[in-house]
């Protein structure tokens, strides 16, 4: 019998399948069209963090070092090395890295502190700090007791030109050079200093800071420079009338600029210009209905802008603004009233009246809960028919992960997955099924879950089909 023969199989690809395109880099969250926007943004992020640019991880959890009363009303640090907090039981406390010891009593429980450092005719460097009700006090590395000579109703101390800053209303106060007890002597040059700060729409001063160069000054809808030496000397500049700040609290500088929140959005000035908000505008949809309890604050290397709306105390935008990355975060979970820097770590005095320490996997032994939502992918035109092949995702995991899809712009008929647990500090791509919505012409992904996570790749391939 002669054998059957076939001919060879001639397998040929089918038209329109495209390689796969991973997205290696993320940056961050983006709340603009979400069809317009590029791949590697996502239109909702909640309690990632670009730290690990980049990929995108869990944010940093805390350990809490400490609680007293209802909220934290003020944050200081006395030479770079030790932190003091007052509270709203009326005490200021010292932390020594170990345990808390009280310094003073009986203080006003709602007006909040502001601190600075000042060595001038003291035999050491001392930390000033002032709520415009209390008198004003200094801690001189043992203890704390009134400062002399000084205006008891002064706010927003600061240090320029060897002298104390302080604001009464709209007056600008400060002590004689080198002097911390001598703020009504005007006989010289060396001499203390007062001038009442105009303004368009009769604002009192909310914000004062003093750096090498210049004293900014602060106001609800207005900034103002103070350059100079010496009384004979100094003179003020108007910067604008259109924007200013929340609060004092409401700014921090990083490599020479300065960053504040206003009203209208989250402001940047390096001097020169005017503010401007362009390197904001990517959260725009955020940043609404701000009050005067939001607060501002560094760790060296990220921003954090705690926004508190009346509604919510915990809504935390975290920029990066290291060169190449200057990204976007929202973390939820920490409710921020202050910060301090001490060397590298970074402490958070909440509307609780606890003291934070950022760091660590866990919000005080409590596992973080994670989100992240891509955009819409589609074609090369939203109006292109495509098939959907493979969805992938390259992941660390130690929690839990859970994968929605969504076939609407929108991303509200989320339907679940994939469900995966963690597999430690080993890298595993994870197979994300795709067959429900493989006729659909974009697809949303949703990312989410407890625990830490870092995620390395998302890859998709589709087939094009005709353009209907």
């Amino acid at each position: 019998m002669k054998p059957i023969q076939y001919n060879s199989a001639n397998y040929q690809q089918l038209p329109g399948v495209l390689q796969p395109i991973p997205i290696r880099e993320f940056k961050g969250l983006n709340t603009f069209d979400p069809l317009s926007i590029g791949d590697i943004f996502f239109t909702e992020m909640i309690n990632m963090t670009s730290h690990d640019y980049p990929t995108i991880s869990t944010r940093p959890g805390y350990s809490v070092i400490g609680s007293f009363g209802s909220r934290v009303l003020g944050m200081g640090v006395w030479e770079g090395k030790e932190l003091h907090v007052v509270f709203n039981d009326g005490t200021w406390r010292r932390w020594n890295g170990s345990s808390w010891s009280t310094l003073a009593s009986g203080l006003d429980t709602t007006a909040e502190w502001t601190f600075t450092n000042f060595q001038g005719n003291f035999s050491q460097v001392n930390l000033i700090g002032c709520n415009g009700i209390n008198p004003m006090k200094r801690y001189d590395g043992s203890a704390v007791s009134n400062l002399s000579g000084a205006p008891s109703n002064g706010k927003y101390i600061t240090t320029y030109q060897n002298r104390l800053w302080c604001a009464i209303g709209v007056e600008l106060w400060s002590c004689k050079l080198d002097n911390a007890t001598v703020w009504d002597s005007f006989l010289n040059d060396d001499a203390s200093y007062r001038k009442t700060m105009e303004s368009n729409r009769g604002e009192e001063i909310n914000m004062l800071t003093g750096s090498l160069t210049k004293l900014t000054i602060g106001m609800p809808n207005g900034l103002h420079e103070l350059y100079g030496g010496r009384p004979s000397d100094f003179n003020t500049r108007l910067i604008t009338e259109d924007t200013g700040l929340a609060s004092n609290k409401a700014q921090t500088t990083l490599d020479g600029v300065m960053r504040f929140i206003h009203d209208s959005g989250i402001y940047e000035y390096g001097g020169g210009v005017s503010p401007e908000k362009s390197f904001s505008d990517i959260v725009g949809k955020l940043l609404t209905n701000i009050k005067d309890k939001s607060v501002a604050g560094t760790d060296g290397t990220r921003i954090f802008f705690n926004l508190a709306d009346g509604m919510t105390d915990d809504k935390m935008l975290v920029y990066d603004s290291r060169s190449g990355i200057q990204s976007w975060c929202l973390w939820r979970g920490i409710q921020a009233a202050q910060f301090a820097s001490v060397g590298s770590d970074l402490y958070i005095g909440d509307a609780s009246g606890r003291v934070l320490k950022l760091g660590g996997t866990t919000d005080a032994g409590s596992s973080i809960g994670w989100e992240a939502v891509t955009k819409p992918f589609n074609g090369g035109s939203l109006a292109q028919k495509m098939r959907w092949y493979k969805l992938w995702v390259v992941v660390e995991l130690s929690g839990t992960m859970q994968i929605d899809l969504s076939p609407s712009i929108s991303g509200d008929d989320w339907v679940r997955v994939q469900e995966i647990s963690g597999t430690g500090t080993q890298i595993k791509r994870i197979i994300i099924p795709v067959a429900k919505f493989a006729r659909e012409n974009w697809i949303r992904v949703r990312f989410l879950g407890t625990g830490y996570v870092k995620i390395h790749e998302f890859t998709r391939q589709t087939r094009q089909l005709p353009l209907y």
